[in-house]
């Protein structure tokens, strides 16, 4: 008989649907950005590209990510201790007055870009305080047999908050640009006060202390390795990234180094902040390895397909590079598509026959899909690469749910806020660190042919050797920032219309030519084939040692609250518990262990 929930029974319902709504609320700001980033700094009179200013851009665009990255793991603790449902309750709260604070600035200029990244870096509290409990509030709600189910669901409206985000984007920005933040308001209001009323905090809770020491280097080593990544992307002196900046290789090594630190504290810790001993749980310790090498694929290739999509497909079919923003969102549907079809599909599969066939084939299936686009060629047929993204998708729909059920089926009820926010500093930092993995891959591809294809194509349009020569020298990254935010790379490298017929003499023509739609695609396609296909070869190979620790997760396994002997275990592997649990005794009393050791 099934057992009646005290919260009523609605109340599994009533947590999903806002849970929901929050992450909606957090990946449509996230999305939004990726269009809007040209129309934002439009509005504050910046350019972004100019000498001095790409750090601006990359910090509007990443600093939330970071943020998130470093805060979940702290902030679920602090859930386990205080109550979830309490610091679900302020991540909508500091959510809202953050996007309000975003849409009301009229600073312009560098002020007004350093407002923006302040800002977006204390919204991102509020979407670590919403990443770090939303799943743990979920697993709490529903019975072990359910969750799939409702984490699918949860990661359909990510992915359809990513779509909607770019639509809106396309949208709102051209009006006005702080529409762009102010549409998350409503949402929050709505959220806020729905999830004060509605939601309840009878999670179980752990009574321990914060634990500073780990908190303060956790914080401190992976912002130092995070930021170290970021200016990574920048060039530096006369290279066309910064990876021999001396500032990144002191952040990176020092902040991997306060790490190592980290986990000496971390092991010696009465209350650590980050439960290492959870990593005695197998189906835990897997599933998180799964999701950060999964995350290392998939991370960077939105960004890479968009640029694919912006910089060379849709100009050669007729789009303005002004317009190349919204529209590689329109084209990028399959991959939306594929998720919201797979995604709780697979996690209602997987309560049934759990995690490891679902998860693992999904990977197989990523890794497959990018290897296959590899074969396509720069400027394709729309056909496969649409079915192509939606093989990806596939793949990454059947990851994911049952890996996030497995994950959190394995922790005990007092852990699963730390445990939530484990995995999702793994994801998250992952895809900070997959951008620079594909950005910096793209780039070595790049710089290898297209400084003498740019040179003698500029040339040959009539541009004087020494302004030729010139261009052809800047490093190639900014190229791909400007195609990425809807700008003309040639216009951005060599100015308008009238400093080509003016200044350096081209004939209207020519200078229609270099300003025209087909001019960089073509040129820059074989160059950035070249990165293309070291990124995705890299992806594969993640996905592939991704697939490998899903299949060592082991069956499946939920965690149980008391003590179970030997032959009780094995009688339930056999017939299965109320949940359809799979239970391993060895497994068990190493978790066992763990938890009683914590």
């Amino acid at each position: 008989m099934t057992p009646v929930d005290p919260r009523g029974k609605n109340y599994k319902w009533i947590a999903l649907s806002n849970t929901t709504l929050g992450v909606l609320m957090v990946m449509i700001n996230q999305s939004i950005l990726l269009i809007s980033l040209p129309d934002i700094f439009r509005g504050i009179r910046l350019n972004p590209l100019a000498p001095g200013n790409t750090s601006y851009f990359l910090w509007v665009l990443m600093g939330f990510m970071l943020v998130t990255a470093v805060l979940v793991v702290s902030l679920g603790r602090i859930g386990d201790m205080y109550g979830r449902v309490r610091m679900y309750n302020l991540g909508f709260a500091v959510f809202t007055v953050f996007s309000v604070l975003l849409s009301v600035t009229f600073l312009q200029g560098h002020a007004g870009a350093l407002w923006i990244i302040v800002m977006r870096l204390f919204q991102g509290v509020g979407g670590a305080l919403l990443f770090a409990n939303s799943s743990a509030i979920l697993t709490d709600a529903f019975p072990a047999d359910e969750r799939g189910k409702a984490l699918g669901i949860n990661g359909v409206a990510a992915v359809g908050g990513s779509f909607l985000g770019l639509i809106l984007g396309g949208v709102l920005a051209p009006v006005e640009w702080r529409l762009v933040f102010l549409v998350s308001v409503p949402f929050g209001l709505f959220g806020t006060v729905w999830a004060y009323l509605k939601l309840q905090d009878n999670g179980v809770r752990t009574q321990s202390h914060i634990d500073w020491a780990g908190n303060v280097t956790f914080a401190i080593g992976l912002i130092s390795v995070l930021t170290g990544i970021v200016y990574g992307i920048e060039p530096y002196g006369g290279h066309n990234m910064g990876w021999t900046n001396p500032g990144v290789l002191l952040a990176i090594f020092g902040g991997l180094a306060t790490l190592g630190v980290f986990v000496w504290i971390e092991l010696r810790a009465a209350d650590p902040m980050f439960r290492l001993r959870l990593f005695r749980i197998r189906a835990f310790a897997a599933g998180n390895i799964a999701a950060l090498l999964g995350a290392m694929g998939r991370g960077g290739l939105q960004f890479m397909l968009i640029i694919w999509l912006q910089g060379i497909w849709l100009p050669q079919h007729g789009y303005s590079f002004t317009s190349t923003p919204l529209w590689a969102g329109i084209y990028m549907i399959p991959l939306t598509i594929g998720f919201l079809v797979t995604g709780p599909l697979s996690g209602i599969l997987s309560d049934r026959y759990g995690a490891r066939p679902f998860a693992t084939a999904g990977l197989l299936i990523a890794m497959a899909s990018f290897l296959l686009l590899e074969l396509l060629p720069m400027n394709f047929a729309y056909v496969w690469f649409a079915l192509l993204i939606f093989l990806f998708a596939i793949g990454s729909g059947m990851f994911f749910s049952p890996n996030q059920s497995a994950v959190m089926n394995s922790l005990p009820p007092d852990q699963r806020g730390a445990g939530a926010g484990m995995l999702a500093t793994f994801q998250n930092s992952a895809s900070v660190l997959s951008i620079g993995v594909f950005f910096t891959v793209i780039t070595i591809g790049l710089a290898a042919t297209l400084p003498t294809t740019l040179y003698h194509g500029l040339v040959a349009q009539g541009v004087p050797a020494a302004a030729a020569h010139k261009v052809a020298a800047l490093p190639p990254i900014g190229s791909l920032f400007a195609a990425f935010l809807g700008f003309n790379p040639i216009a951005e490298l060599l100015g308008g219309k009238a400093t080509l017929v003016g200044t350096m003499h081209l004939s209207p023509a020519h200078a229609q030519y270099l300003l025209g739609r087909s001019f960089f695609p073509k040129l820059i396609s074989s160059a950035f084939s070249s990165g293309l296909h070291l990124a995705f070869d890299f992806a594969a190979a993640a996905s592939a040692v991704a697939a490998l620790a899903s299949v060592l997760r082991g069956g499946r396994y939920v965690h149980a609250t008391e003590p179970l002997g030997e032959a009780a275990a094995v009688g339930m592997a056999g017939a299965g518990d109320a949940a359809g649990t799979e239970v391993g005794a060895g497994e068990l009393m190493d978790e066992l262990a763990s938890s009683t050791d914590d």
